[in-house]
């Protein structure tokens, strides 16, 4: 299970949490991470408020699209702080979770190729660092880009002064430029875009991990249900079907947990989603020069990766769970009991409650919740746009 998660316990190392108990752990090596967890915590918390003031002070002066600038970094640093604490605190939650999860992984050669251990594996693994890789080339490219303005256009090109700039806007009560408390700024800054970014990608990451588990699981039982050779005799193929509903129900019961750890993160992932789509794209829109347009495309491009890869994980696993119903029906059971016949029905009306990914009771999450998000960004984008140009 572990090549699973090393992406996102490489990410979660970055921002000091343990998502999860594991034996071993040292006091020093939890202290260590506490330090750093906090260290990481409080830098961003700065940050996220004086962002705020600045925000503040831009809409009281008129100045909308500064306003609106800030407020997708201030989003962007809600999900990020959100998704760490929200993973401590249910970090016994999500122990116990693991726990079960590791005692229904395969072991062992001839288990691993049953469940086809090799294929779920790698499908995560190109999955996670392509996304990983993606939202890192987000943060840096944010956290570099005055820097690469300052040695690009004015140290090499010269062709404009730039001087010395920091990657987000937010207020600070004191001259900074051309003093040495820029140098601590700009570390802040950058120490706070990676905090955030890593808070998200690192969550993000353990659900798709989980979340593969529940697939490879729930298509296992539809590939055992389907592929069962049925004896006719009733005892046998009844410990068959009783050893296939105690599995189905361990699923489920998973299913729940991982709803519940996830639910409240998962909502408010996709209501400041739809407000940083929205911003960003409007930013797009207003005439900014051509390099500033690359580096908010990648921040939008990012935000609404970040929403499509919860979707198909979400749409995945809603599948994965409905294929049992298919995989039943498609069992040979035309010369089975009649008391099997009727308990497939039972099973196939159970598989067909569809267990979904859910963002709390509100939102079951399947790809056509993408399609909600984009409508609800662009209205708010419409509503921009005009309050803008009047």
């Amino acid at each position: 299970m572990k090549k699973l998660m090393k992406y996102a316990s490489f990410f979660y190392t970055g921002v000091g949490i343990q998502p999860y108990s594991k034996r071993g752990d040292s006091p020093k090596d939890m202290l260590r991470a506490s330090i750093v967890f906090w260290a990481n915590v409080i830098n961003l918390t700065v940050v996220g408020i004086c962002e705020s003031i600045y925000v503040y002070g831009a809409y009281k002066e008129n100045k909308l699209l500064e306003a609106v600038t800030v407020m997708s970094y201030i989003g962007f640093d809600i999900v990020g702080l959100s998704k760490m604490f929200f993973i401590r605190w249910k970090k016994a939650a999500i122990t116990e979770m693991m726990e079960e999860l590791e005692e229904v992984y395969p072991r062992g050669k001839v288990q691993e190729d049953k469940y086809n251990l090799s294929k779920y594996i790698g499908s995560c693994s190109r999955i996670s660092l392509i996304y990983s890789s993606l939202y890192s080339v987000l943060i840096w490219t944010f956290n570099l880009f005055c820097i690469m303005e300052y040695w690009v256009y004015e140290k090499w090109l010269n062709i404009r002064v730039v001087g010395k700039n920091l990657p987000y806007l937010m207020y600070i009560p004191w001259k900074w430029q051309d003093r040495w408390s820029y140098y601590p700024l700009l570390f802040s800054q950058n120490f706070a875009g990676y905090t955030a970014a890593a808070g998200q990608i690192s969550t993000d990451l353990l659900l798709c991990a989980v979340a593969t588990q529940l697939i490879m699981h729930f298509d296992y039982l539809s590939m055992t249900m389907e592929d069962q050779k049925l004896s006719g005799n009733w005892q046998e193929d009844s410990q068959f079907l009783a050893n296939t509903v105690r599995y189905h129900e361990r699923i489920l019961r998973l299913s729940d947990v991982v709803n519940d750890i996830f639910g409240i993160p998962l909502l408010l992932n996709f209501m400041v989603s739809s407000f940083v789509i929205c911003f960003v794209g409007f930013q797009m829109t207003v005439g900014v020069p051509p390099d500033v347009v690359i580096k908010l495309f990648l921040f939008l491009f990012s935000s609404m990766s970040q929403v499509y890869l919860i979707c198909h994980y979400g749409q995945m696993v809603a599948d994965a769970s409905y294929g049992l119903s298919l995989a039943t029906y498609n069992q040979d059971w035309n010369h089975a009991d009649v008391r099997y016949k009727r308990a497939l029905v039972i099973i196939m009306a159970r598989a067909q409650k569809v267990t979904f990914l859910k963002a709390t009771i509100f939102l079951d999450i399947t790809r056509s919740t993408m399609t909600d998000l984009l409508q609800i960004s662009y209205k708010f984008f419409a509503l921009l746009r005009t309050m803008y140009t009047q």
